[in-house]
């Protein structure tokens, strides 16, 4: 059986969504709701030990992550599609990629860890290693990762749902699949379409980060910085990020 997930839309453009460290397939915040499905079919699918994954197991890996992407396009009898990731889910998308590049058409990264992984100082590791365990660690880096702006209402509501929907020995297994991840050489050259959305406010995976890494990666990528947004635009501003991907995506050939 495939991973679960979440399907939005019968149109003619197939569409994989691959989630954050601290999402799952019904964690997109507003997005889902302001997708055109008339011209594009979505698939929000779980990582194992995520959503309707929790206690699958293993393996918690990007290129897991990936294979799984491919049985549940398999599944969908989906031949060719575009790929969107957030964050963790950028890493897995350049795995699908990587192993699978002519069934994809276009990548769409929303404030997305590049190919060439994400590196750390010795706190930040261990600020993130402790989010395995510890909630507390969990809402300081959300809060973090969207400038430490916005309300602590949200904030709490975010924690609470990345322990309701994951397991903690996922969360804290995929931390270093995706923080040190390096597929630079795998994906080296691809001449695809590809979409980087960095948020405004986002000091992690912002617009520097995304010049460095992702334009460097992919010379002719498209950039938009999401503006009035940190690490999880689909939250803080959904109506925009699905209008500026399905811009994008309308203009891919087939």
């Amino acid at each position: 059986m495939p991973n679960t997930h979440l399907l939005v839309g019968d149109g003619a453009h197939k569409v994989i969504a691959l989630h954050g460290w601290f999402g799952h397939a019904n964690g997109w915040g507003g997005l889902p709701q302001h997708l055109d499905g008339k011209a594009f079919s979505y698939a929000f699918m779980d990582y194992r030990g995520y959503g309707g994954m929790r206690g699958s197991g293993g393996p918690y890996t990007v290129e897991q992550i990936a294979q799984d992407a491919l049985a549940l396009a398999d599944h969908l009898g989906w031949q060719r599609f575009s790929l969107v990731g957030h964050s963790m889910g950028g890493a897995a998308i350049l795995q699908v990629l990587a192993a699978a590049p002519e069934r994809v058409r276009a990548l769409v990264g929303i404030t997305a860890v590049p190919a060439s992984g994400v590196p750390f100082d010795e706190q930040g590791w261990q600020l993130f290693s402790s989010a395995e365990t510890t909630m507390a660690a969990r809402r300081g880096i959300i809060d973090f990762t969207t400038g430490n702006r916005l309300s602590g209402t949200w904030l709490d509501a975010m924690a609470a749902s990345t322990e309701a929907h994951s397991d903690n020995a996922a969360v804290g297994g995929y931390l270093p699949s995706w923080a040190r991840t390096n597929a630079v050489e795998q994906v080296r050259g691809r001449k695809l379409p590809v979409l980087v959305l960095p948020g405004e406010h986002d000091p992690a995976l912002g617009e520097a980060t995304a010049r460095a890494t992702w334009m460097e990666q992919f010379p002719q990528a498209e950039l938009q910085v999401l503006k009035n947004a940190g690490h999880y635009p689909m939250d803080e501003t959904p109506v925009w990020l699905a209008t500026v991907i399905e811009k994008f995506l309308a203009g891919v050939p087939a």
